[in-house]
C-alpha cells in the first residue's frame, strides 16, 4: 500500500507529499504513515530540495485515523488482551509511535507547509498542525471529534498553537472550525477560497525557495527550540499514553464496536449526531469538493 497510498513528486527545490486514499478521505493506516516518514527522510536528505508541501487527494485533507473493519490493520491497538503497558510502549517510542513521523514535518528543518481542503480533523488535524505553516480552504473544516469519545490530543498542536481560552474550548467540546475560522484565531497561517489555494501555497513555496537553505533552517530551528523549551515534547509523551487509555475506556470500545457491526458512519452518527456537526451537520456545513469545481 505504501506506494500507492502516499505519492511523492520533487520540482524546482519542492517536493510534494500526497496521502492518496482519496475513497476513504485519507484516513490514516499503518502503512500510509510508514509512507509519510520514507517521504519526508527522502526529502531532507535531497540536496535538491528546500522545501516541503504536505496535500491530500480528492475532497479532503484526512479524515483521522482509519478505524474501520475491527481495527485489524492497527494490531498494536486491539482491544483484545489490551496491554496499557505494551501501549505505552507502542506510541511512546520513537521508532515505533506514529507521532514521530507526524514530527518529521516539525523536526525535518527543511520548511513544511501543510494544504488543507475538506476534511482535516482527528489525526489528520495533528499531522496537519505539525507543518511549519498551514494554508487553508476558508471552507475546510478542523477538529478533534475524539474529545468526545475514543482519543486525546497527541501532538499537542492544538494547545501549542492556540491560547488557553480557545485551546480548552475546543479541546473540552470537540467542535469543529472552518479554515476562515481556524486563520482568525491563528490555529493556522491564512485562508483562502478553494480556488485559490494550490497558486496560493505555490506561491509562498516558491518565495520561500528563493531564500537560501541555511537560512530556512536557521530560522526554522530557532523557533521550533522556543516551542521544545515550552514542554512540547512533554505534552507529546502525555497525549498519546491518554489517548490509548481513551481507546480502552467502556466508551471507547464500544465506539469501536458499533463501528466494526454497524459501519464507521453507525459510529459517527451515535457521536456527532447529537452536536449536528462533522458529517452530521447540514449540507451546507459541509466543505465545499474540489472534484466539483469547475
Amino acid at each position: 500500500m505504501t506506494e500507492h497510498a502516499v505519492l511523492y513528486s520533487k520540482s524546482a527545490g519542492i517536493a510534494t507529499i500526497t496521502l492518496n486514499r482519496p475513497s476513504k478521505a485519507n484516513t490514516l493506516r499503518v502503512e500510509m504513515i510508514a509512507g509519510l516518514d520514507h517521504a519526508l527522510r527522502d526529502a531532507n536528505r535531497d540536496p535538491n530540495v528546500k522545501l516541503v508541501i504536505l496535500e491530500g487527494a480528492g475532497d479532503n485533507f484526512c479524515g483521522g485515523f482509519d478505524f474501520s473493519g475491527g481495527l485489524e490493520h492497527y494490531a498494536p491497538i486491539q482491544e483484545s488482551d489490551y496491554d496499557p503497558g505494551m501501549d505505552v510502549h507502542w506510541v511512546s517510542n520513537h521508532y515505533t509511535s506514529y507521532i514521530t513521523a507526524f514530527m518529521g514535518l516539525w523536526r525535518g528543518l527543511k520548511p513544511t507547509i501543510a494544504k488543507v481542503h475538506g476534511y482535516c480533523v482527528g489525526g489528520g488535524s495533528e499531522l496537519a498542525l505539525c507543518a511549519d505553516l498551514v494554508l487553508a480552504s476558508h471552507d475546510a473544516r478542523f477538529g478533534t471529534p475524539y474529545s468526545r469519545v475514543w482519543g486525546c490530543h497527541l501532538t499537542g498542536m492544538w494547545v501549542h498553537r492556540l491560547g488557553l481560552a480557545k485551546a480548552k474550548y475546543y479541546a473540552l467540546t470537540g467542535e469543529w472550525i472552518s479554515g476562515k475560522e481556524a486563520a482568525e484565531i491563528e490555529l493556522i497561517n491564512f485562508s483562502y477560497p478553494l480556488e485559490e489555494l494550490d497558486a496560493r501555497v505555490q506561491e509562498l513555496a516558491h518565495k520561500l525557495t528563493a531564500i537560501p537553505l541555511t537560512q530556512l533552517i536557521s530560522m526554522k530551528l530557532i523557533v521550533n527550540q522556543a516551542y521544545d523549551n515550552m514542554g512540547l515534547q512533554s505534552t507529546q509523551t502525555l497525549g498519546p499514553i491518554l489517548d490509548g487509555i481513551m481507546r480502552n475506556t467502556p466508551e471507547g470500545r464500544e465506539f469501536v464496536r458499533v463501528a466494526a457491526s454497524e459501519g464507521v458512519q453507525g459510529a459517527v452518527r451515535r457521536r456527532d449526531g447529537p452536536f449536528a456537526d462533522y458529517s452530521q451537520g447540514r449540507p451546507d456545513e459541509q466543505p465545499r469538493k474540489r472534484s466539483e469545481l469547475a
